[in-house]
This record gives structure tokens, C-alpha cells and sequence, in this order.
């Protein structure tokens, strides 16, 4: 491994999103540090906790269409059975849904789950409750891609917490996503919700700590195939 290498796995990279952010604290700090040796402290704590929420680090995600994988960093809080958002446009039955949570020390850069073409993408305002509680999911402001997989139709709904005031998309409809590829951040603590057709099986639990882009969530067609993998 040359000095390079070294360097790349020793710093993770910082999401575009976050150097404003970044860059607001870094000049408050410098500008109370200015009357105050304990402020300039506080401060600089709270900019390093900003450097490291807007972290972006590379994902090592197995590439097999059978596998869903989990869209975000964080605790899984829900499996089973869950109505969809209606403007999702996926009819009133039930689906399997598998919730992430993220708090405010989670990497808040969310994935694609599984690949395929994105026919829509909805965005509703809401309210800010803590997003862990399970009526989160139906009132508070979210955003959803619907994605056209191999195995049928796959939800992503990106949910704002209670400190969350800003959710990001960069996906378009219309467009064809990577399982594993980036589509979108919140800021600052937050839960997605993966909702998935019956076909699929969990392969997680409640309580077990997820990582985005990597964490196998479910699969389709029983058994899964020794996946090939890929970096992103």
C-alpha cells in the first residue's frame, strides 16, 4: 500500500452538502473563540461533530439482484407487514416494510436499496416527530422513490426527524439507479423505510445495527448466490 492509498483509508471523505454547514461553525467558532478560551472549545467540538456527520465513506456492496440492501446507517426499529404512503401511488394493500433509524451520529448519506428505474419520486410535508416512533412513517415530512426492480416494485422513503429539517434528492424519475448507489442525505437524525413486495424476506432484526450500502436487508427467491461485490 503506497502513501496514497494510505491517506484515502485514513480520511473518509466529506459529502458536498456539508461544507456550508462545515464551514458556518468553523467561522462561529473562530468568531466567540475570539472573547472566550471555553466557548472557542464548545465550538470547535460541535464543528468536528459536523465534519463528522457529513462523513461520505466508500461501501463495499454486493451486487446480486436478489438482495435488497439497507439504505441507510443506523438501528433497524421495524419488520413487518405496513401500508405504503398513499402518494407513492402502490395501492392500499399491505407491504414488508424495514425501517432504519438514524440519530445525529449515524452517516446520513442514504442508498438505493436495489437497482432498477426509478418511476417516481414524491416529496410531502409533514411534521418533526422523533422519527424512531411508528406514526412518524405517516406524519412526518418524507420523501419516497419508487424503483422498479427485477423482483417488482421497491419503495425508499426518506423520513425527517425531530432534529431533521432538510431532506436532499438528487435522483430523477425516470432514471435508472445501482443498488448501493447514492440518492439522497438528511440532515440531522432521521429514518428510511424500505418497503418491499411479499416475495421478499427479511433478513434482519429489530434492534440490529445496519450500514448502508452493505447490511443485507432482505432477499428475494430464497437462498442468494455468493454476491459479487463492488466499491461506491
Amino acid at each position: 500500500m503506497d502513501l496514497v492509498d494510505t491517506i484515502k483509508k485514513t480520511f473518509v471523505p466529506i459529502h458536498r452538502e456539508g461544507y456550508p454547514f462545515i464551514a458556518a461553525f468553523a467561522a462561529v467558532t473562530l468568531f466567540l473563540g475570539y472573547f472566550s478560551s471555553i466557548m472557542f472549545w464548545v465550538c470547535l467540538i460541535l464543528t468536528a461533530w459536523c465534519v463528522y456527520f457529513f462523513r461520505d465513506p466508500e461501501r463495499v456492496t454486493p451486487v446480486d439482484d436478489r438482495l435488497v440492501v439497507s439504505p441507510a446507517d443506523g438501528i433497524i426499529t421495524a419488520v413487518g407487514p405496513a401500508v405504503p404512503p398513499r402518494e407513492l401511488g402502490l395501492g392500499g394493500g399491505e407491504m414488508t416494510r424495514i425501517s432504519v433509524f438514524m440519530d445525529v451520529f449515524s452517516c446520513h448519506v442514504n442508498r438505493a436499496p436495489v437497482r432498477g428505474r426509478i418511476t417516481r419520486i414524491e416529496h410531502r410535508p409533514g411534521q418533526f416527530l422523533n422519527a424512531a416512533l411508528d406514526k412518524a412513517s405517516a406524519d412526518n415530512e418524507r420523501n419516497g422513490l419508487v424503483i422498479d426492480s427485477p423482483n417488482g416494485t421497491v419503495a425508499a422513503v426518506q423520513i425527517a426527524g425531530l432534529v431533521a429539517r432538510r431532506i436532499v434528492c438528487w435522483a430523477e424519475t425516470g432514471g435508472t439507479i445501482g443498488i448501493g448507489e447514492r440518492f439522497g442525505l438528511i440532515r440531522f437524525g432521521s429514518r428510511v423505510d424500505v418497503f418491499l413486495p411479499s416475495t421478499a424476506t427479511p433478513r434482519v432484526a429489530v434492534g440490529q445495527t445496519a450500514v448502508g450500502g452493505e447490511t443485507i436487508l432482505a432477499e428475494f427467491g430464497g437462498v442468494a448466490a455468493t454476491p459479487l461485490v463492488r466499491v461506491s
